[in-house]
């Protein structure tokens, strides 16, 4: 009995604070419509680096520091990656993509406040989605609640580690960077 009882304390002690931790970080997700961040994206070991906008819903813009001038863009419905190394240009729809989930706010947001927070390194607050065959960890800082980055997998099956930083929440963001590129 006396065991139920400890048990039962230490549940109603950390269950609060688990609550609270999770509706910080939902009250900070709720404000964004747009952000900017610099980031350091991993690829089966191999890191790549550049910048990009998200604009709520499902645009992305992100230009990568490599001497090819990759570019990765939505504008909502479709995917494209254009890289000038060979001309190489691919075009997905959205919903083929990790994307369709991470660049969806609400989806997100109702995610949160089902799921479970977890705790990475005593550093990171995340969330598991599990959904149309994806696996995406979502990573918020423990000491701000901002986003931090992600982890999922490509369509080829590669994991991917994204890192982001120098984050800027709700900045001008010019609407004309969300128009896919043509093939030239």
């Amino acid at each position: 009995m006396i065991r139920t009882l400890i048990a039962l304390f230490f549940f109603l002690i950390c269950f609060p604070v688990q609550s609270d931790e999770k509706n910080k970080i939902i009250d900070n997700f709720k404000k964004i419509e747009n952000l900017s961040f610099s980031f350091n994206q991993t690829i089966n070991g191999k890191t790549e680096r550049g910048s990009c906008k998200i604009q709520y819903p499902k645009k992305i813009y992100c230009s990568y520091k490599l001497k090819h001038n990759k570019v990765l863009v939505s504008n909502g419905k479709s995917l494209v990656i254009k890289s000038d190394h060979i001309n190489q240009y691919y075009y997905y729809p959205l919903k083929s993509t990790p994307f369709e989930l991470l660049l969806d706010k609400n989806f997100i947001l109702n995610h949160i406040k089902k799921s479970k927070l977890k705790v990475a390194n005593e550093k990171y607050y995340y969330f598991t989605i599990n959904k149309n065959n994806y696996e995406i960890n979502v990573f918020f800082n423990n000491n701000n609640y901002k986003l931090m980055g992600w982890q999922t997998e490509d369509i080829y099956q590669n994991l991917i580690i994204t890192f982001i930083y120098d984050l800027k929440i709700n900045s001008n963001i010019d609407k004309k960077l969300f128009t896919l590129p043509s093939k030239n």
